[in-house]
């Protein structure tokens, strides 16, 4: 099932502005657990990429909240960046960003043009600086995981599994797969959205890993990703002027389509 025609319908952010919308999250990762499994804490999340009207570059009108627009609806949660927000955000090595430019085919639901190229493109934003953001994140899931465990963000069910085993076993699991994916990233440019290990990474969602075991198992992948990143090959940082031809190119080509 795609996105509710009723959300569609309210926002062009996800239609005629959008240059590409996707699955991200736990179904882009293959770790979705569905609503029909009574353990499940999985929403059904999507990232758009738009380019508002004109008039929004040259007056007075701004894109959400700092370029950013997000849409929560029962199990749906929608995140949509302005192309400029989408591109600073690439430059800075975000990682739930930057994996949309290496989805497998199947999980865009809508994609231009203009979202292909950016695709295309996506060798500009290789490079070792994302060892900081990765790493960076994962500290975040890791103090998350012990240390924020009710925060308001929690619904009844994570809760409940929280206290049944004593952390979060959902951060556990972001934890450890961003640490794998950094590593890997810096190694060869390339991220592994879809997991191969999708399944070892489920059984520490499902609390099957002692608190013990994940913090072993981060302790050992910080220790990896540093590696990585001292004897990785990439280029230092993103080619930004070549980036920022490339979205003026974008924008000019996606305005001169809706004239």
């Amino acid at each position: 099932m795609g996105i509710p025609k009723d959300i569609l319908n309210e926002n062009p952010s996800l239609g005629d502005w959008s240059i590409m919308t996707a699955y991200r999250g736990s179904i882009a990762h293959g770790m979705y657990v569905p609503k029909s499994d009574p353990n499940s804490i999985d929403d059904k999340d999507i990232m758009a990429v738009c380019i508002p009207p004109i008039d929004h570059y040259f007056g007075l009108r701004e894109f959400g909240s700092r370029g950013t627009k997000e849409i929560k609806r029962d199990e749906w949660d929608i995140v949509v960046y302005e192309f400029r927000k989408f591109i600073n955000l690439l430059i800075q090595g975000n990682p739930n960003v930057l994996m949309m430019l290496w989805l497998e085919p199947k999980l865009y639901t809508h994609l231009t043009e203009s979202g292909k190229k950016l695709i295309e493109n996506r060798h500009l934003f290789v490079g070792r600086y994302v060892y900081k953001a990765f790493t960076g994140y994962a500290y975040g899931q890791l103090h998350r995981m012990t240390h924020m465990a009710f925060e308001g963000y929690m619904g009844q069910k994570r809760r409940a599994l929280v206290e049944k085993f004593g952390y979060d076993t959902k951060n556990a699991a972001h934890l450890i797969r961003l640490l794998r994916m950094g590593m890997e990233f810096l190694k060869d440019g390339e991220l592994e959205v879809m997991r191969r290990d999708a399944q070892q990474l489920l059984e520490i969602k499902r609390g099957e890993w002692t608190l013990e075991q994940v913090k072993a198992e981060a302790d050992h992948g910080f220790k990896m990703a540093e590696q990585a990143y001292l004897d990785s090959t990439l280029p230092v940082g993103p080619d930004v002027e070549n980036i920022n031809k490339l979205a003026v190119e974008i924008v000019q080509h996606e305005f001169q389509q809706r004239s």
